[in-house]
């Protein structure tokens, strides 16, 4: 039971995961910059995020940060290292939106961006990629050990 629910969990949260990231990849007109434009807490680091100079690295990041994080729960590689990534990106996309202390109209302090990072963060830790990915096969051999 517990084995079928984090994989399914992992998988879910892969395609959600990957989806987001995919679609704004194949989007050659998608861009950060409405979203963090518009941050209502840390306006200064997000205003940042999307200057001039900014703007294309952190749209790669965010375009190809969520889809190697969504593949790499959907295959179960590298979950241990991959899952914290993910975490902190949901942190990252909750703070523009928070008008403390509410992230959106039906929410107080956590909002699904917190649910997300929590959800990645113990996938991680239960190294759920070993549960029918690819690092069940990998996790005894010494050079991928520490990250599966």
């Amino acid at each position: 039971y517990t084995r079928v629910t984090v994989f399914l969990t992992r998988i879910s949260m892969g395609w959600l995961i990957f989806y987001a990231g995919i679609t704004k990849v194949l989007n050659p007109d998608w861009t950060a910059a409405g979203y963090l434009s518009g941050a209502k807490t840390f306006s200064g680091f997000y205003l940042w995020l999307v200057s001039p100079e900014m703007v294309g690295i952190t749209n790669f990041l965010n375009e190809w940060g969520l889809t190697l994080i969504g593949l790499s729960l959907l295959f179960g590689v590298f979950v241990r290292f991959s899952a914290p990534w993910g975490a902190l990106l949901m942190i990252l996309y909750y703070f523009p939106v928070l008008d403390f202390p509410y992230p959106n109209s039906h929410a107080f302090i956590v909002d699904d961006h917190i649910i997300y990072a929590l959800l990645l963060l113990l996938l991680g830790a239960l190294r759920a990629g070993r549960i029918w990915g690819i690092d069940q096969l990998c996790w005894k051999h010494e050079k991928c050990k520490k990250f599966a």
